[in-house]
């Protein structure tokens, strides 16, 4: 995130929220980026600098994520199953079979809700759009809520990262930049550690789900847990 940050802070203003719409939207299009890891620097950049405003930087961080997410929705919608298989192959670290699996799962317990809360979890931020395209969401409901979670993420994470790394900077100023960056690190520790936990839950209750829908319907093909998804969220 340091080499991120270093090589943000040497662009104009302009020129960083259009990175960080142009990565959250192609990471939000099933493309596997750093899409937090931008984020999270620009903001931290905004509070430490005078030409960068976190309102730029929140504002391309959500038009990148619903623009990028309805990209990959329609994309999702045309490939359908088969896109889903060759990305993992392309990707299996990140989007494999038991990605993919989970992620239906997710869609078949929570509906379009997985999209909204979809953009705070790493696997879902991915593979939202694509997800519900291939499901065949109705787009109205999945704009809705890709909507709302692409600006709470959005706004939520550069405002509160923003106002830590200014109140930091503020108390931290008679001392050095290692005593501040050393503080910025523990707040995102923390922030990490919540999500971190909250994703634990998110993901136990979608392993039940797989294997509630494997035992009552036999399935010996993913593609059966998809089935299942996809009624849920139609």
């Amino acid at each position: 995130m340091e080499f991120v940050g270093a090589w943000l802070e040497t662009l104009p203003a302009v020129a960083i929220y259009l990175i960080v719409g142009l990565v959250i939207g192609t990471e939000s299009m099933g493309i596997p980026l750093p899409g937090e890891i931008v984020l999270v620097s620009a903001s931290l950049l905004a509070a430490t600098t005078d030409h960068i405003s976190p309102w730029g930087v929140a504002a391309g961080a959500a038009i990148g994520a619903i623009v990028g997410d309805s990209i990959g929705y329609a994309i999702g919608k045309r490939g359908g199953r088969p896109l889903l298989e060759r990305l993992g192959r392309r990707f299996p670290k990140h989007l494999g079979p038991e990605q993919i699996v989970r992620a239906e799962a997710m869609f078949g317990r929570w509906g379009t809700w997985a999209v909204f809360f979809g953009r705070f979890i790493a696997l879902l931020r991915i593979l939202a759009g694509p997800m519900a395209g291939a499901l065949k969401v109705p787009y109205r409901k999945f704009l809705l809520a890709n909507a709302g979670g692409g600006l709470v993420w959005a706004f939520g994470t550069t405002f509160a990262i923003y106002a830590l790394g200014a109140v930091a900077e503020a108390w931290l100023k008679r001392f050095s930049w290692a005593a501040l960056a050393l503080a910025v690190v523990f707040g995102l520790g923390t922030t990490w550690w919540f999500k971190h936990r909250a994703k634990k839950s998110l993901v136990e209750a979608a392993a039940d789900e797989t294997v509630e829908l494997l035992g009552d319907h036999e399935i010996d093909h993913p593609t059966d847990a998809g089935a299942a998804a996809k009624e849920r969220v139609g």
